[in-house]
């Protein structure tokens, strides 16, 4: 998530360490500080000393003892070019938790969820299934280049479909939307999706078109 608003300064944590995960992408490890949050919520980060923040979905567990988000380095991008220069021991400013993206408790024994995400997207699902490992899930992850499937490691593989639309091998070709048309979904189940805008808009009208009713629909969008 990466969209910008004017803020205050954030409490300040210390960087554990930036691991790339593309030419485009990467995990920024913060200390915990013993922040409370709730899988599917997202933090403003910025830079230390700096007024400028973004919003990025917390890839962590609530186990975890560290604070972890994905960030796509968007060309020009103040703050993703910033972050990810940090050396370990670096102060930034967050703020959050924020968000409502997130799963009932009254729900999760018994539902069946679809996860759908893009690129980076894919963080808030990969908090949400280390969370809750009972989860009845899907997900569908939808990226250009199999380099470019992140977080792989938190999913069960047979409940994974890497969606690759252009380059290198995946379990389907092709964007997961088109998945989505070609595999309808079953009326009931809880459907999740973060992204791309343009993705979440297209997957709710094939979603509604299958049946699924608006309550059970929830999104997320990184512009």
């Amino acid at each position: 998530m990466a969209t910008a608003r004017p803020s205050t300064p954030g409490a300040v944590f210390r960087v554990h360490r930036v691991r790339d995960l593309s030419p485009t992408a990467y995990a920024l490890r913060l200390d915990r500080r013993d922040l409370s949050f709730q899988p599917g919520q997202h933090i403003m980060v910025g830079p230390g000393g700096s007024s400028a923040m973004r919003e990025y979905s917390i890839c962590s567990a609530l186990g975890d003892p560290f604070l972890e988000v994905l960030v796509r380095e968007v060309e020009g991008g103040l703050v993703s070019r910033a972050l990810r220069q940090c050396l370990p021991g670096d102060a930034v400013e967050v703020r959050g938790p924020l968000g409502v993206f997130t799963t009932d408790p009254e729900q999760r024994a018994s539902a069946r969820y679809l996860f759908v995400a893009t690129g980076t997207g894919i963080a808030p699902f990969a908090s949400i299934v280390r969370s809750f490992p009972a989860l009845r899930y899907r997900i569908l992850h939808g990226v250009r280049a199999a380099s470019e499937v992140y977080a792989a490691e938190a999913f069960d593989p047979s409940r994974m479909v890497r969606c690759v639309s252009r380059t290198g091998d995946g379990d389907y070709r092709g964007r997961v939307t088109s998945y989505l048309r070609e595999n309808p979904v079953d009326a009931s189940t809880l459907c999740y999706l973060c992204g791309n805008g343009r993705m979440i808009y297209e997957a709710f009208e094939i979603l509604r078109g299958q049946g699924v009713p608006l309550d059970h629909l929830f999104a997320e969008v990184y512009f």
